[in-house]
């Protein structure tokens, strides 16, 4: 055989482990040794923080808007939801990226609470996703933020471009005792992961503690400091005196940022409207004002400060005034009227002491509750605040314009 002849085995043997490795079964990756894992900060990169509203709502970061009782704080999350849903302008006049907004509320119905006040406020319905359950097992069971955040986070991308979520109220993600820091904060990790996945801001709504009036603001969010703590930002609303005996005024401000500043703030006023579309239904807007200068602490100390001795009867003619304008036009939902009472600043307690001193008669419907004036003023007109009932019974046992009261079983 010449030396044309002969094969060339080195080649015929590369050739053969190409066939080889082509048909070979990959293998599969061998999973990472336990161990603590470590990164080098030279292999990173800085980047600025991404933001929603400038220096108020973070990209990625969980933030909480905390306030007293009636300050209209659901009404502020969704006026933000309508300018994110409809790019429309933020209260320092810069413009939003437009966006859908992901919204779980265990409070307020959607469909006769939430959906007309975003309505009221321009919103975009269509970019408005409502959490209202989930399916488990062929059962539609309650949203469980420990089971089921997977499944929220496969939606949110589905829906594509979610820029905000609203949580109402925050504790509700906390299976345990919300007073415990690592028990919240070990309920907070999902919502904070869902956030920085998403790349969404997450805003968590809650209260003020009872008694903490004076503390700093952040220390004053109800249940365990860890809700502050892991709030990147944290919102407070609040009411405050009118300068020169002016008309009282509402404030959002920030009273703590790990990412911006902590100061500063915007007025802001609670509205009504009935919705053009829909004759009959009525929702509340937040109107913004001026900016406003001073930290939280310094700004909330002046909504707190002692208003002298009349305050309670201040209180109680305000809430008889709501409650006259309101029904001025005919009877509505107690259900309606106790919720939009709540956002305007009045408590349960006066306006059921308003009501008996207005003589505001009850029927009950198929739908529930009707509230409505009587034709004649109520013999308990003129009372002051101190000598108004605290029950409505004594007051709702006559036939008026809504007709006979089942006082037993009527709840407020």
């Amino acid at each position: 055989m010449s030396a044309i002849d002969k094969p060339d085995w080195r080649r015929l043997d590369a050739d053969r482990a190409k066939v080889l490795a082509a048909h070979a079964k990959p293998q599969a990756a061998m999973p990472p040794e336990d161990g603590v894992i470590l990164t080098c900060a030279a292999t990173l990169k800085p980047e600025p923080v991404r933001w929603l509203w400038r220096d108020w709502l973070a990209l990625g970061k969980f933030h909480v808007l905390a306030g007293a009782p009636g300050q209209g704080k659901t009404t502020l999350a969704l006026a933000m939801a309508a300018a994110v849903t409809s790019a429309g302008r933020w209260p320092d006049g810069s413009r939003c990226d437009a966006g859908a907004v992901l919204m779980w509320s265990g409070e307020d119905d959607p469909a006769d609470t939430l959906l007309p006040r975003l309505v009221a406020m321009g919103a975009d319905p269509a970019r408005v996703f409502f959490v209202t359950g989930s399916h488990v097992a062929g059962e539609v069971l309650p949203f469980d933020p420990a089971r089921d955040m997977p499944q929220l986070l496969a939606e949110a991308e589905r829906i594509g471009n979610v820029r905000l979520l609203i949580v109402d109220p925050v504790v509700s993600t906390v299976a345990g005792d919300s007073h415990k820091n690592t028990e919240v904060r070990r309920a907070l990790q999902p919502l904070v992961d869902l956030g920085a996945a998403l790349g969404a801001a997450v805003l968590g709504i809650s209260h003020f503690s009872k008694g903490s009036s004076g503390r700093d603001p952040t220390e004053r969010v109800v249940g365990s400091m860890a809700f502050g703590a892991v709030a990147r930002v944290v919102l407070c609303a609040a009411k405050v005196k009118g300068q020169d005996g002016g008309e009282d005024r509402r404030i959002l401000v920030r009273s703590k940022s790990n990412i911006g500043p902590d100061d500063g703030g915007f007025e802001y006023g609670i509205a009504q409207t009935e919705l053009q579309a829909w004759p009959g239904v009525h929702a509340s807007l937040i109107e913004w004002g001026q900016a406003v200068d001073g930290t939280a602490r310094e700004l909330l100390a002046e909504a707190e400060a002692d208003q002298g001795d009349d305050v309670e009867a201040s209180a109680f003619d305000d809430a008889c005034g709501f409650l006259r304008h309101e029904l001025a036009n005919g009877p509505k939902s107690a259900k309606y009227i106790l919720a939009e009472a709540r956002q305007a600043g009045h408590s349960e307690r006066t306006i059921k002491r308003a009501k008996a001193h207005l003589g505001i008669e009850s029927r009950k419907e198929a739908a529930g509750w009707l509230w409505g004036m009587v034709a004649e003023a109520s013999p308990n007109e003129g009372k002051d605040a101190k000598g108004a009932k605290d029950s409505t019974s004594e007051n709702l046992g006559t036939v008026g314009t809504l007709g006979t009261v089942d006082h037993a079983s009527e709840v407020f």
